[in-house]
């Protein structure tokens, strides 16, 4: 059932064993570590896949949920011995989730692999690097298990152990007839801000009521008129297993950017569901649930690392309390019985304890020091720790590290950068960001409030000149104030001289524009945020005893609130004459509308066969039309706000059972080229493809369909043609690309591949020819849609072949014969596949090493983007799962510029070490270790970090329980980069630089100032001055979706 559960799994250690960071650990050459005295066995993290982890260990300790997946057989699921035929339909992830499970309850052993898990996901090792949100997960897996488990008798697995309702009542007042709705749930989401706990947050969503009356009331479909009545909401079935999730990441609509609530958020170990249910005559333990298991994540919204604490209900490990040992008072009598005089930081900390307030000038401490251990400073540490004063410098001490920002009032400090083990990416640190250095509480003795909660904004405040008698004179004066975004508005009466009034709020969309809103008393307790307020609002206070000589100009637009907008204004859009425009037509939220279309027919003096061929549409800020809104909905349910535009438009609307869909062509998708098309939902996506390419006049089969992502740019494509749109959860108002080429065969990669050729002699084989090379020197040929030409790094050049369609199944050894056709021989000797390297091509240079020629393609994980790139060798190489492939260049003395490159082959199978590595390259070079120095190159960056081996020492010293390693930070080595040598003996030049690595520093300086320039002048140019002046926020990549791909059972 599990498939050969003691298997050897080289090749997925070989595959993924050069990943940022991991740690390589191969069953063919080394046993896995067996478990420790808790006996359990932990999930090995693939990159970025700690999310998967903890719902994978979470879903493994619930007993029901494991016991109901180990008792589906084979009978049911299949045989993963049987997965790669044909015929065979058998349930993959089902299958690699069971196995899984029995590795962590049977294997001996520290730590499972979730490879062949993620395989059955269909994921890539793109996806596997990449941080995702485990609700999302949570949601998407228990999907995917139950379609990947209908028509088994574990069809309900989910739905019988997670599967809740609530129901959403609204109750007339003056019939008392109650209108309900049911929806369904797998977990509850809560909500964080403004609320102190779990209890809270049910309580406000199950408990209070929201109360329609006064000037939003009710429509009842039993009286036929507008009524008050009262809406609530109760959990009618609770599931056994109850998941939770907090809603800790948000949208700042104002900045435009998205921020995570930190605040303090508590939960108990027990609670009692019943206040909050509809039925409650149930015995009191059905309502009580026990917290069992939380799912925590550290660092920001763009990422971090998730962990979980599980509660061992099976007392399937055993418990390991370790007490905390106090550390002893450091002195230094202490530390030279111990011989750990070779810790400087520990010699300074023992030095500044015995002194008042741990005070002390540089120059005493290095006199104490040397009175204290008989031997200075220089002598004893600069010559591996630099001078004393600079090391200071970097010391911590007791001070933090906070992100701040420059916002138009001024700097503010956000997050503070906690957790030493966590890269800089880890904590969400943009490039470019400024760190101020503080003691975390206080500067100058002001304390000082940080966060996004607390961010001051510059407000221009608007008042009536006081007489100092208490008294308004007839002039206005406007200045600016400062106060934070979590403020109440009423703090907004300390800037000016009335301590009571009416305030308004400036709320016009363009400059020039004066619409004033008067905020109620109920809400003067709100924030400015929650206002939404920024940085350059206007703020206008209304003295109570002043209504007849108002501030507000004569053409301002006075609007107490929303509640009185009681319009929607229609524009017509039907290409036909009419006397206006566009009409305002009296609504409510609960008006129907088919009324307001008809009603804007006839007040737009049209013909009335529109009645019978025309529809509303929404119409965004940008003046796009949206998807037209159906007949039968009110304005509440189509989420048409009051006040809003809805363009009159020739054509039907689309029934309950058809989509309406935007297209365009290609993947630059640009505004106002959309085109539209009204398909049946149940239409199959090939079927779909031929509209749309008979719509926009095109022919042939050579097309395809991709989604478009969250930022509006070409996704992923549509690649099953027979499955219906409904299936791949198209939905209306959704905008697919009709993109050029056709999708290759399930099971068939299409990649480029291209020639890559070192330069100079590098020790192995290498050819005067080029193959398609480009004029001046440039190996990138652009063809096809590969894109324009780019800079190649000085190591080589790469030339372009040709495309390549192959399986996937296909061993490597197979593509390099098959390449091998693709280069005309009389334009290139391409050398037998046995010398042929082959890489993957990333940022337009050799990335990943592909190595094992019998492995098939699909073990690599390669992805549908992938390109290869094939080097040729002098001899053919061997390389085992633990050697490491490097490109070594010997610095020459007296200029600025390296040897030709010679490739080093890096056994380490003893530890990732600097000195290890020191020692091979000494070796390869003939020299004394202590006689060279090594830097690795970053050409992204045109920079060299040295690698020095006293960092092995000091992590000695400190004990620590992860030895440093060269595969992490700040190095992150991998197959494929260059070090640099310099040879001590003959260069004592403290540079690694060359005189290409200035040039490229200069030029992305010059094309960074190039970019804020550019930047500067749109801000310029822009017509809304407040957004003006917010701090330009750094763009982020494209955010990739989850998606976990499963077959069909039906």
């Amino acid at each position: 059932m599990f498939g050969d559960l003691f298997e050897e799994d080289y090749s997925s250690v070989s595959n993924n064993q050069y990943g940022k960071g991991k740690k390589l650990k191969t069953k063919a050459l080394e046993p896995p570590a067996p478990r420790e005295f808790t006996n359990l066995s932990g999930i090995r993290n693939q990159g970025g896949t700690c999310y998967l982890n903890s719902l994978l260990q979470t879903l493994h300790f619930t007993p029901e949920f494991r016991e109901a997946l180990f008792s589906l057989g084979p009978e049911e699921l299949g045989s993963l011995e049987d997965k790669d035929k044909p015929d065979a339909k058998v349930r993959i992830i089902p299958l690699q989730l069971q196995r899984l499970f029995a590795q962590l309850l049977l294997l001996d052993q520290e730590a499972a692999s979730t490879v062949e898990l993620t395989n059955s996901f269909g994921w890539t090792s793109d996806e596997e690097m990449r941080q995702h949100d485990v609700q999302e997960l949570n949601r998407i897996l228990f999907s995917a298990l139950e379609t990947s488990l209908i028509g088994t008798s574990g069809h309900d697995l989910i739905n019988r152990l997670y599967h809740g309702t609530i129901v959403n009542q609204i109750v007339c007042n003056e019939c008392k007839n109650i209108s309900e709705q049911q929806e369904d749930f797998l977990d509850l989401t809560v909500a964080v801000k403004n609320v102190s706990g779990l209890e809270d947050a049910l309580w406000n969503m199950y408990v209070e009521e929201e109360v329609f009356d006064y000037d939003n009331l009710y429509h009842c479909g039993t009286c036929d008129r507008l009524v008050k009545a009262a809406k609530s909401a109760k959990l009618r079935k609770l599931p056994p297993f109850l998941t939770v999730s907090l809603l800790r990441f948000n949208f700042d609509f104002v900045k435009c950017e998205r921020y995570k609530e930190t605040s303090s958020y508590t939960f108990p170990l027990r609670i009692n569901l019943k206040p909050f249910c509809e039925q409650s005559e149930l015995d009191d333990l059905e309502y009580v649930y026990d917290l069992f298991s939380v799912i925590i994540h550290k660092g920001g919204c763009y990422g971090g690392h998730y962990h979980v604490y599980i509660k061992d209900v099976d007392h399937l490990g055993n418990w390991e309390f370790k007490e905390e040992k106090s550390k002893p008072d450091v002195n230094l009598k202490t530390l030279q019985n111990e011989e750990e005089i070779d810790d400087p930081l520990m010699i300074l900390q023992a030095v500044l304890l015995q002194e008042e307030n741990n005070l002390i000038t540089v120059d005493q401490l290095g006199q104490k020091l040397l009175k204290k251990m008989g031997i200075s400073w220089n002598k004893k540490y600069r010559k591996q720790h630099g001078p004393l004063r600079k090391l200071l410098e970097f010391w911590e001490g007791d001070m933090i590290l906070s992100i701040a920002k420059h916002v138009p009032a001024g700097l503010h400090i956000y997050q503070t950068l906690d957790g030493d083990e966590l890269t800089l990416c880890e904590v969400d640190i943009a490039d470019g960001e400024d760190i101020f250095v503080w003691n975390g509480m206080e500067v100058g003795g002001v304390q000082i409030e940080t966060g996004i909660g607390c961010e001051p904004l510059l407000l221009n405040v608007l008042h009536w000149e006081s007489s100092g008698e208490g008294t308004t004179q007839g002039r206005v004066i406007e200045s600016p104030h400062v106060f934070p975004a979590n403020a109440e508005v009423g703090t907004v009466f300390t800037a000016a001289p009335t301590p009571a009034g009416m305030v308004l709020v400036n709320r016009a969309r363009s400059a020039g524009e004066e619409s004033w809103t008067a905020i109620p008393q109920a809400d003067m307790k709100t924030t400015f945020r929650e206002q939404g307020l920024r940085d350059g609002s206007s703020i206008l206070i209304q003295p109570s005893h002043n209504e007849e000589s108002s501030l507000l100009p004569k053409q301002g637009k006075w609007i107490n609130g929303m509640h009185e907008i009681h319009w929607i204004q229609v524009k017509n859009l039907c290409q036909l004459e009419s006397e206006e425009k566009q009409v305002e037509i009296s609504a409510t939220i609960h008006t129907v509308v088919f009324d307001i279309r008809i009603k804007a027919i006839k007040e737009l003096k049209l013909m009335k066969e529109l009645a019978e061929n025309s529809c509303l549409r929404p119409i965004d800020r940008n003046g796009k039309l949206l998807c037209p809104v159906p007949d039968g909905s009110t304005l509440k349910e189509a989420e048409v706000k009051m006040g809003s535009s809805l363009g009159l438009c020739l054509g039907k609307a689309p029934t309950s059972s058809q989509l309406f869909l935007f297209f365009a062509m290609g993947t630059n998708i640009q505004p106002g080229t959309e085109m539209e098309v009204i398909v049946e939902e149940t239409l199959s996506v090939g079927d779909c493809l031929k509209i749309m390419l008979e719509k926009s006049g095109l022919s042939g089969d050579a097309w395809h369909l991709r989604k478009t992502d969250w930022c509006y740019e070409a996704g992923e494509p549509l690649c099953e043609e027979n499955a219906t749109l409904q299936e791949l959860k198209i939905c209306s108002g959704d905008t697919l690309l009709l993109v050029e080429g056709k999708l290759p065969l399930p099971g068939v990669l299409k990649m480029p591949i291209w020639w890559y050729q070192p330069r100079g002699p590098s020790g192995h084989w290498e050819s005067q020819d080029q193959p398609h090379s480009s004029s001046q020197g440039n190996g990138w040929r652009a063809s096809g849609t590969q894109g324009a030409a780019g800079h190649v790094p000085a190591e080589g050049s790469l030339s372009y072949l040709g495309d390549m369609e192959i399986s996937e199944d296909t061993a490597l050894v197979d593509l390099k014969f098959q390449a091998r056709a693709l280069a005309p021989s009389s334009e290139l000797a391409v050398p037998a596949p046995a010398l042929l390297r082959a890489w993957t091509v990333e940022s337009r240079r050799p990335g990943r090493l592909l190595r094992a020629d019998r492995q098939q393609l699909k073990e690599y994980k390669l992805g549908r983007r992938a390109a290869i790139c094939l080097e040729p060798l002098q001899e053919e190489e061997r390389l085992g799962p633990q050697d490491v492939l490097l490109r070594t260049r010997m610095r020459i003395p007296g200029e600025r510029a390296y040897a030709p490159a010679v490739d080093l082959v890096w056994d380490t199978a003893r530890g990732w070490t600097a000195g290890s590595l020191r020692q091979k390259v000494a070796d390869l070079y003939s020299l004394p270790v202590e006689k060279i120095e090594i830097a690795k190159y970053f050409p992204e960056k045109f920079e060299w970090l040295p690698i020095s081996s006293w960092n092995q020492q000091m992590t000695k010293r400190k004990k620590k329980k992860k030895q440093d390693t060269l595969q992490g930070a700040p190095y992150y080595l991998k197959d494929g980069d260059t070090i640099g040598v310099k040879n001590l003996l003959v260069d004592d030049s403290e540079d690694f630089s060359t005189a290409r690595d200035d040039a490229g520093r200069d030029e992305q300086e010059q094309l960074a100032h190039g970019k804020a320039g550019s930047r500067e002048v749109l801000c310029a140019q822009s017509s809304d001055v407040v957004s003006s002046a917010v701090t330009p926020v750094r763009p982020r990549g494209p955010e990739a979706s989850l998606s976990i791909h499963v077959g069909s059972f039906r």
